[in-house]
């Protein structure tokens, strides 16, 4: 095993059983097609890692975001697992220091090219997967999933006040929460909307944030602030 191959193991936090999988995962197809006797590029394991990265976040987004609908949890989804996200988290492992390509991709700055170093993201997913089963891949990609999710503002989602508010004020079936659309400003790609949270009549908090839903959170983050809740 290279040292190279060594380091890359210590930033992904991962040790293989079966290198040949790690090294299938780096190896674009420019480079296979270079050597007759590297019959594998890792465009079959970017097929699996692209699904079983999109079960992950979606599973996690579901546990997390208990009070958003379908729409919205698609959007995030798509929102995380989309080439410039997977980018993103390659770049953050400098993984394409680590490919294996074909020389003219080399000259053109293959290393740099956010589609390559997509794809070798979601192999290395795959290829995780295969030698250490879903616990091992899913740990990889919340290490990134979360952080990045916290990053763009959505840290509401990893806290969802909106539920905990529920559960706290359900154990007393004559109140009720409902939440108040007041208001927005901004010009239309950059709205910020304006959301009370009302326990029967009175108001026991605001928020404000980019979509409904995000205020909502923050209305309810908020209400459970003034009540003294430990978050």
């Amino acid at each position: 095993m290279t040292p190279e191959i060594q380091e890359l193991q210590r930033k992904i936090q991962y040790t293989f059983k079966d290198p040949a999988l790690l090294h299938r995962a780096l190896s674009h197809s420019s480079y296979v097609n270079e050597r007759q006797h590297e019959h594998q590029s890792n465009e079959r394991l970017e097929f699996l890692g692209d699904s079983v990265l999109g079960f992950i976040t979606a599973e996690y987004y579901y546990g997390q975001f208990k009070t958003y609908p379908e729409g919205d949890l698609t959007k995030l989804r798509a929102a995380m697992v989309c080439e410039k996200s997977l980018c993103v988290f390659a770049r953050e492992l400098d993984l394409g220091k680590y490919l294996l390509l074909g020389k003219g991709e080399i000259c053109t700055g293959g290393r740099e090219r956010p589609s390559i170093l997509a794809d070798a993201f979601e192999a290395l997913i795959a290829a995780i997967y295969l030698d250490g089963g879903i616990e091992a891949a899913r740990t990889f990609v919340l290490s990134f999933v979360r952080k990045a999710a916290g990053a763009t503002g959505t840290s509401g989602a990893f806290h969802d006040y909106k539920t905990k508010l529920q559960e706290i004020i359900q154990k007393n079936p004559e109140e009720s929460v409902e939440y108040v659309h007041v208001g927005e400003s901004g010009p239309d790609h950059d709205k910020r909307f304006e959301v009370e949270v009302h326990l029967n009549s009175n108001v026991i908090g605001r928020g404000v944030g980019k979509s409904k839903k995000l205020a909502e959170q923050e209305a309810a983050h908020e209400a459970l602030t003034l009540m003294g809740i430990n978050l």
